[in-house]
């Protein structure tokens, strides 16, 4: 796979934040984890879609004691020690009293998905296939989450970045789960580590002139605020949305409810050091607006309507969907289930366009288009059977565009153009991903664009755009699509990931060990 000898990374896990704490500092450098797996970047020529192979850097050797050449029969070892001239040291044409030596390393190979990897290697982050990159963790991990909209502005770029979100929590146990409430603030550009390579004379001098601007850089650490809500139950899935001007968020609980909570006071005094110091001490308990317990078990679908205010889709466990309805200061949930699936509904999607109409997924391998304006038992509007071989996990409506994404348990990801849905998926990526897939969502800037994350512990990017040259050849050991725009891993038990809708570019995901904050530096 690459030259020199792997070995294991002695990483540090992230301190965890406590429950009573209100301020805490992301790790300043993302690749600190309890274990180190990261595929870094995978360069595309934006004009034929095959790989930039001079950019395929990102595999480094690292050694618990210092490296030493390989035992190879011609006696070669990982560097070749050459002068400024381009001439071999020693031989014809070379001055070892004038020249100065610099270290060559031999091509390192980019890890790419599929790869078998033998038992002393590891993979290594290159955090220059990142703009930003950081990571923290909470008390507990939290299945989903959802990005606060927020009053800072659009097609934000400038750092350092700020951010808003709310999680909610899967203690062990049922009482001490949470709705997070946080601001990330301080976000700044990823600083790639300096090479443990020798430098030249000349090299040191110019990192000596760089010293006071990376220590002031390294004592800009991004911070998280936080305001916890208790929350009875680990929360199955979260979503937000503004209504009337409340920050609301819906929540699914294990227990069988689904609950809605204004998120006002915790929002309020992230921003306001006093206030949230406040907020802690006299240990406010902010209770939800409104409680539906009718579903018949618990659930995963839940979605706020993009179109139409106030108004929420539920689906449960035992097949059936529950579309809500705001009247006055309260919600109210007809009674009678959308019906037609025949198992487990895992997903509902709202369309961004048309009011009334929203898709669902479910364990019966189906999607199926609704349409809320008629009654439940005949609001079925278009099915598509079969959509793929096991369980649908989850879908997502392109905002743009009439398209549907999805993933199941297959470890799928199909494309379907809603003109013609019930015929064939127009694109499907089935080989790449080696666990099911958990999430996938749409870019909001780019319609082309999306991120799928599965139980493999990996988040892809796709441009469905991008076309690979057929005269154009490859020699990877693994082929990929033509699509596949960049690969992140090094989290574990990967639950959902999101675009921010302010921050072209910028992803959040959440795992079982903790938040990635990324964006990749070529999407």
């Amino acid at each position: 796979m690459c030259e020199g000898v792997l070995s294991r990374y002695n990483a540090k896990i992230p301190p965890t934040m406590s429950c009573n704490c209100a301020i805490v500092a992301f790790n300043e450098r993302a690749v600190i984890w309890d274990y180190v797996s990261r595929f870094s970047k995978i360069n595309w020529n934006h004009h034929s879609g095959n790989i930039m192979d001079d950019e395929l850097m990102n595999v480094e050797g690292i050694k618990d004691e210092p490296m030493e050449d390989d035992d190879d029969d011609d006696g070669d070892s990982d560097f070749e020690d050459i002068d400024e001239d381009g001439n071999d040291e020693g031989q014809p044409g070379s001055s070892n009293e004038t020249s100065k030596k610099v270290k060559k390393l031999k091509k390192k190979r980019a890890y790419l998905p599929g790869m078998q990897m033998k038992e002393d290697e590891t993979l290594v982050c290159d955090e220059s296939a990142y703009i930003t990159l950081h990571t923290f963790t909470t008390s507990a991990p939290c299945l989903s989450f959802d990005i606060i909209p927020d009053s800072l502005g659009p097609n934000r770029s400038k750092f350092p970045l700020t951010s808003y979100g709310v999680a909610g929590t899967q203690a062990q146990r049922s009482h001490a789960n949470s709705l997070i409430v946080m601001k990330m603030a301080n976000v700044y550009k990823t600083q790639p580590k300096s090479s443990d390579d020798e430098l030249s004379s000349d090299e040191s001098e110019e990192e000596d002139n760089l010293d006071n601007d990376n220590e002031e850089q390294l004592t800009k650490k991004p911070e998280l605020t936080v305001a916890l809500v208790p929350h009875h139950g680990c929360v199955n899935r979260l979503r937000f949305k503004f209504f009337n001007e409340k920050p609301l968020a819906a929540t699914w609980s294990e227990l069988g409810s689904v609950s809605i909570w204004d998120l006002t006071k915790p929002l309020s005094v992230l921003d306001d050091y006093k206030l949230l110091q406040e907020y802690i001490k006299t240990k406010e308990k902010p209770k939800p607006v409104f409680t539906f317990k009718g579903h018949r078990s618990e659930g995963f679908a839940l979605d706020w309507s993009p179109t139409m205010a106030g108004v929420l889709a539920t689906g449960d466990s035992t097949k059936f969907i529950h579309v809500w309805k705001p009247e006055q200061s309260t919600w109210l949930v007809d009674q009678r289930p959308f019906t037609g699936h025949t198992d487990s509904v895992e997903d509902i999607q709202w369309s961004p366009s048309e009011a009334n109409v929203f898709a669902s997924c479910s364990v019966d391998k189906s999607i199926r288009i609704w349409d809320v304006r008629t009654k439940p038992n005949k609001a079925n509007m278009l099915t598509k059977e079969n959509a793929h071989e096991s369980d649908i996990n989850v879908i997502h409506w392109n905002p743009k565009d009439p398209f549907i994404a999805s993933g199941g348990d297959d470890c799928a990801l199909r494309i379907w153009d809603l003109r013609n849905f019930t015929g064939g998926s127009v694109a499907e990526f089935k080989n790449h991903h080696k666990g099911p897939i958990c999430s996938v969502e749409w870019s909001p800037h780019e319609s082309t664009v999306l991120a799928s994350a599965g139980e493999d512990d990996q988040i892809a990017i796709w441009d469905l755009a991008m076309e690979r040259d057929p005269e154009e050849t490859t020699e990877e050991e693994v082929e990929l699509p033509a699509q596949l725009m960049f690969v992140h891993q090094g989290q574990q038990d990967i639950k959902e990931v999101h675009w921010h809708p302010q921050i072209p570019g910028v992803l959040i995901s959440t795992s079982a060990t903790g938040f990635n904050v990324f964006k990749p530096a070529n999407v």
